[in-house]
């Protein structure tokens, strides 16, 4: 129980962000906010301030801002609606919710890094048979702290420079530490065929080791902090739109790439478990993949009014409300096929009676199968 509702509470604090962009921005550019709402539904309490309504509503999941004359057919053509306003207005105040999830998953990546990154230590937890670290000398317990002169400190440090080091199947030059005792051992690595986050095949050079279950905090200073954060954010920004281009491209299959909320509860639960680092790095994902989301030209999202928007800036007038009614009536059709779709395949994935019933199928498969003659 406890879990759920730090579940609920974090998606409505990442969602709550995003409307927060948009109730500044809007009001930075003269745009009145009716309504600024914590939670979906019949209204329960709030206090009015400059003509918004601050409320806690009856489902505590979510929220969301009302402008005024924010829907074509209910604007008056009054100088304080969302339609009165140049497109370039419109723009920020739309593109303002998205920019506010990366910002805050910004900060907290900033604070994550203050507080202590956990990370794999650069010990040694396993050797695999018939590999090159095995052959070459390399034991369970064996520190690796240089490899060709690079000092390693931790175990993706180890990942990066056997990538970028390894030539021609020349060897690399382990530094380690074996009972206090330093060494230098020669491995050459092998290159295999494996699969990469994306679930792509790649080749890979490899010698074989697994890392000790041993943790540690790395933490660093404020100003340290900032710039790593900046870059773990720019690196899986990357990885996010080249996920998205190879979903598009067939690249990625969508059933085993894609989860919904039912997922990402899930998951945010699992976090929740191993302390609150864990739950801030996955709220920080979660922000930065909703901000992201946000911005896609798909009508409905953010990106399709932006879209909608550079069509009218071209066009110098906005494309008619039938038309845009029409658009967006078959975008929400579209959009509510493939969130059932990516819901279904979460209950399969996440849930009891997903697992039970892929269990019932992986058994009525092998009662089906005949008895070789």
């Amino acid at each position: 129980m406890v879990a759920i509702i730090i579940v609920i509470f974090i998606f409505s604090v990442i969602i709550l962000m995003h409307e927060a962009g948009h109730l500044l921005a809007a009001k930075k550019v003269g745009i009145d906010v009716e309504v600024f709402s914590l939670g979906m539904g019949k209204r329960l309490f709030g206090i009015k301030r400059g003509g918004t309504d601050y409320r806690v509503s009856l489902f505590p999941f979510g929220g969301y801002i009302k402008m005024a004359g924010e829907d074509p057919q209910e604007a008056k053509g009054l100088a304080n609606e969302f339609f009165s306003k140049p497109v370039g207005h419109r723009f920020w105040v739309i593109f303002a919710g998205a920019f506010t999830n990366y910002i805050f998953a910004f900060i907290l990546f900033s604070v994550i890094f203050m507080v202590g990154v956990p990370t794999l230590s650069n010990e040694v937890g396993q050797v695999l048979n018939g590999y090159p670290a095995e052959k070459a000398g390399i034991l369970t317990g064996d520190k690796i702290i240089s490899i060709n002169g690079k000092e390693i400190k931790y175990w993706e440090d180890i990942v990066g420079n056997i990538k970028a080091d390894y030539k021609n199947e020349k060897p690399l030059i382990f530094g380690i530490i074996r009972k206090d005792e330093p060494r230098e051992i020669p491995v050459v690595p092998k290159v295999s065929t494996v699969k990469n986050i994306f679930g792509q095949t790649i080749s890979q050079p490899l010698i074989g080791v697994a890392p000790a279950s041993k943790i540690i905090a790395v933490s660093y200073n404020p100003f340290q902090s900032v710039y790593y954060a900046g870059k773990k954010l720019l690196e899986l920004t990357f990885l996010t739109y080249k996920g998205i281009w190879l979903l598009i491209t067939g690249g990625l299959p969508v059933k085993d790439s894609v989860s919904g909320p039912i997922g990402i509860a899930y998951l945010m639960k699992q976090a929740a478990a191993l302390g609150i680092i864990p739950l801030l790095v996955i709220t920080a994902h979660v922000s930065m993949a909703l901000g992201i989301f946000n911005l896609l030209p798909f009508p409905v999202l953010d990106g399709g009014h932006i879209i909608f928007l550079g069509i009218e800036k071209l066009r110098r007038k906005p494309l008619s409300i039938k038309v845009q009614e029409i658009i967006t009536q078959i975008a929400v059709a579209i959009l509510i096929a493939f969130a059932v779709f990516v819901s279904w395949q979460d209950v399969l994935k996440f849930t009891p009676i997903g697992k039970k019933a892929v269990n019932s199928t992986v058994l009525k498969e092998k009662v089906e199968v005949p008895v070789g003659k």
